[in-house]
C-alpha cells in the first residue's frame, strides 16, 4: 500500500509540474486548454490548478468575455510575484535581473566593469542588489533561487566553473559562495547554452526542435545545440564552444590572427574599435554600426560576415539544424543583410542539409542570457512545484 501511495504521489507531482511548466512556457491558458494539452481529465486538472493556486504559483483570471460558445473556462496564469534572480558576469559589465514565472524580465541592474572580474566582487554585488530588491521592488515576492550564466566552461554535475578565461576564473565555485551570501539555491551554466534554451522556449526558435545557437559577447563566442528538443551538453556539459573552433577563412586577406580561433576573427572588440567606441551594450553598438558611413566599418563587418558564414556552413553539414539563431553582436552582423548571409552560408554547405535551414537573430535581445539563467533557477520548482 505504501509503495502504491508513493507512486500515486509521484504521478501527482509530475502532473503538477507539467501544468506549471505549460503556463510558464506557453503563457496563460484556460482549464479546458490544459485538459486538452495534458490529456488528463477535467477533475484532475481542476485539482492540480487548485493545488498550484494554493501554493501561490498560479492565479486564475476571469475567462475571455468574447468567448460565447460553451461554458467559459477560467484562465490560469503564472504568478508574477514568483521570481528567479538571473546573473550574467562579463568582462565589461555585471547584469542582474529579476525574472518572473512566464519569462518576463522585471527589475534589472547593469554595473560596468573594467579589467579582471573578481568572483568575490560579483558575489558581493549580487548579494547587495538582492538585499535592495527584497527591501523594495521585490518586497513580498517569492524568490525561488539564482541562476548564473557564465561565459566559460561549467561542469554540469556540480556547476563548477572550470574555466572562464576572459573573466580569469579557474576552478571557481561561484555557486557555493553566492548561496552562502544570499541564502538562496544557485544554479550555474554556460551563458550561451542557457541562452539557446531561452530562445527555444520563448524566442526565435520556439517552433523548432533542431537548433544551433551562437552567442557573441564581450568574452567571445559561445553556443548551444538542441536536437529533437533536447539540449546537447556533451559528456560533462562543455559542448558548444564554437568560439574555440578553427575557422575556415576562404580569403587569406581576411585572417587577422595566424592560427587563431573563430572568436579571434569574428570579434566584438574589433567592431568597437573600428566604430571608435569604448565598452557599450549591444544595442548601442548595433545602432552605431547601422548609422556609420565609414568604409572601414563596412569592410570590417563584411570581413566578419564572411568568416562567420564558413563556420555556419560547417555547423549545417555536421548537425543539420532547421534553424540557426545568432545572439549578441552576431545578431547585428546577421541583420546587416539577412538574405545575403543565408546565401553565403548555403553556397558553402551541402545542398541537402542547407535547403530548409533558416538563420534568425535572437528574438529576446538583451534579455536572452537573463531569461536563460532564470530558467536554470526555475527548473527545480518546475520539476516538483510543492517540494
Amino acid at each position: 500500500m505504501g509503495e502504491r501511495t508513493t507512486s500515486l504521489e509521484g504521478v501527482r507531482r509530475a502532473n503538477l509540474g507539467e501544468v506549471l511548466r505549460l503556463v510558464h512556457h506557453e503563457g496563460p491558458r484556460s482549464r479546458a486548454m490544459l485538459t486538452a494539452e495534458t490529456g488528463l481529465n477535467r477533475s484532475t486538472v481542476s485539482d492540480l490548478v487548485t493545488a498550484l493556486t494554493g501554493a501561490g504559483l498560479v492565479e486564475e483570471r476571469d475567462p475571455d468575455p468574447t468567448r460565447r460558445v460553451g461554458r467559459p473556462s477560467p484562465i490560469v496564469a503564472p504568478r508574477e510575484d514568483v521570481v528567479a534572480i538571473a546573473v550574467n558576469p562579463e568582462v565589461d559589465a555585471l547584469e542582474v535581473g529579476a525574472v518572473a514565472l512566464g519569462g518576463r524580465v522585471g527589475e534589472r541592474v547593469r554595473e560596468e566593469a573594467r579589467g579582471v572580474v573578481d568572483v568575490d566582487d560579483v558575489v558581493a554585488a549580487v548579494a547587495r542588489i538582492v538585499r535592495s530588491w527584497r527591501a523594495g521592488a521585490l518586497r513580498g515576492a517569492r524568490i525561488v533561487g539564482i541562476g548564473v550564466a557564465v561565459p566559460g566552461l561549467v561542469r554540469a554535475a556540480d556547476g563548477m566553473v572550470r574555466l572562464a578565461p576572459h573573466l580569469e576564473w579557474r576552478e571557481t565555485d561561484i555557486s557555493g559562495r553566492l548561496g552562502a551570501a544570499t541564502g538562496l539555491p544557485v544554479a550555474v551554466g554556460n551563458d550561451a547554452s542557457l541562452a539557446a534554451r531561452a530562445e527555444r522556449l520563448f524566442g526565435a526558435a520556439r517552433d523548432h526542435g533542431d537548433i544551433v545557437y551562437l552567442n557573441g559577447g564581450a568574452s567571445g563566442i559561445g553556443g548551444g545545440v538542441i536536437m529533437r528538443g533536447m539540449t546537447m551538453g556533451g559528456a560533462d556539459g562543455y559542448a558548444g564552444e564554437w568560439g574555440q573552433s578553427r575557422p575556415s577563412v576562404p580569403h587569406a586577406a581576411d585572417r587577422r590572427v595566424p592560427h587563431g580561433v573563430l572568436e579571434d576573427e569574428v570579434n566584438r572588440a574589433r567592431l568597437l574599435a573600428v566604430a571608435g567606441l569604448d565598452a557599450v551594450d549591444d544595442e548601442t553598438l548595433a545602432r552605431a554600426l547601422a548609422t556609420s558611413d565609414d568604409p572601414a566599418v563596412e569592410a570590417e563587418i563584411e570581413r566578419q560576415r564572411r568568416v562567420l558564414a564558413a563556420t555556419l556552413a560547417n555547423a549545417i553539414n555536421v548537425l543539420n539544424p532547421s534553424v540557426i539563431v545568432l545572439g549578441g553582436f552576431l545578431a547585428t552582423l546577421h541583420e546587416r543583410d539577412p538574405s545575403g548571409l543565408l546565401g553565403a552560408v548555403r553556397a558553402q554547405a551541402l545542398a541537402a542539409p542547407a535547403e530548409r535551414v533558416e538563420i534568425r537573430a535572437a528574438a529576446l535581445g538583451a534579455d536572452r542570457l537573463l531569461i536563460g539563467a532564470a530558467e536554470a533557477a526555475f527548473e527545480p520548482l518546475l520539476a516538483d512545484p510543492l517540494a
